[in-house]
């Protein structure tokens, strides 16, 4: 064991992130559960390496990170809605981010030791697909930061925002 393994290991998960855990679905069974053929066939290679063997795109490159259109954030395998983008923020740390879930029971928090670090797990809570990680240095008013892979997301525009951007497109097309 290295001394940054040894320092790592002593080290405790905030507060915050522990009463999280305690108002998610933490070690409960998957509602719905794939094959791993199933996976491979519905999944792009990407997806299913972040989802399935808790992989993590480069930064900056996922397809939602400077999205900014209204709507909900799905899990990529199973639909489940996660997240809206009215939590969604610039984090700038190349990764979609959001201070806040839909619904907590929606998601599952484990902890993750890997890479010689501590931190948390966020999983879907109806599937298992691994999303991403939380921090907690996110702004108010939860003060956390779900920092999650494009690549375990399914972006699903809000039809309001979608009648709104046809409209606009419209009165643009008209003044030309």
């Amino acid at each position: 064991m290295n001394i940054l393994h040894a320092v790592t290991a002593q080290q405790q998960i905030s507060p915050k992130l522990q009463k999280l855990q305690q108002t998610c679905k933490d070690g409960k069974e998957c509602r719905t559960v794939y094959s791993k053929e199933e996976l491979k066939e519905k999944l792009t290679p990407l997806q299913y390496r972040v989802t399935q063997e808790k992989g993590t795109e480069r930064a900056f490159s996922g397809e939602y990170n400077s999205l900014n259109a209204e709507g909900v954030y799905n899990c990529v395998v199973c639909g489940v809605p996660i997240f809206s983008s009215e939590s969604k923020f610039n984090s700038k740390s190349g990764w979609p981010s959001f201070y806040d879930v839909l619904d907590k029971d929606q998601i599952a928090l484990k902890q993750d030791v890997s890479n010689n670090m501590i931190r948390t797990e966020v999983t879907c809570g109806n599937c298992g697909a691994h999303l991403g990680h939380v921090f907690t240095d996110g702004p108010e008013p939860t003060g956390t930061r779900y920092c999650i892979n494009s690549a375990a997301l399914a972006f699903t525009q809000s039809t309001q925002s979608s009648k709104h951007n046809e409209e606009y497109s419209e009165k643009i097309k008209s003044e030309l």
